[in-house]
């Protein structure tokens, strides 16, 4: 069944900012010195996670990113809209990109929550 254009158009707009905050985010971790090693990782499957940005700090670490973008930072914002299943999937996303590496290395969560004009990043916002 089709969707109404203006509904594709939402959807499509929605993505466009989406995608332009990922730009943004990674632009400001490249500029504080995080080497991006993956954009959008995705497990195979359904249910599976996502990761926006897999980055690699300059002391080795490997930065897990979630990007997420509100217009307004109503009902908690951006930061606040991280369910626990939300972090729940990233990790799981997280230990499946681990499996491919040959060694393991030391790893954090960071999320970037761009709201508005305004950019924060968030350094180990959680735990595995």
């Amino acid at each position: 069944m089709n969707k109404p254009n203006g509904q594709k158009q939402v959807q499509s707009t929605t993505k466009q900012k989406g995608d332009a905050a990922e730009d943004r985010a990674l632009q400001h971790l490249q500029a504080q010195g995080l080497q991006l090693m993956q954009r959008n990782y995705r497990t195979p499957g359904r249910g599976g996670g996502e990761i926006d940005l897999v980055m690699q700090d300059g002391d080795g670490t490997l930065v897990f990113v979630e990007v997420r973008q509100r217009g307004k930072s109503q009902h908690g914002g951006a930061l606040a809209s991280i369910t626990f299943v939300k972090q729940r999937r990233i990790v799981f996303a997280a230990r499946h990109y681990l499996l491919k590496l040959r060694q393991t290395p030391p790893c954090r969560f960071d999320v970037v929550a761009v709201e508005g004009d305004n950019l924060q990043w968030f350094k180990a916002a959680f735990d595995a």
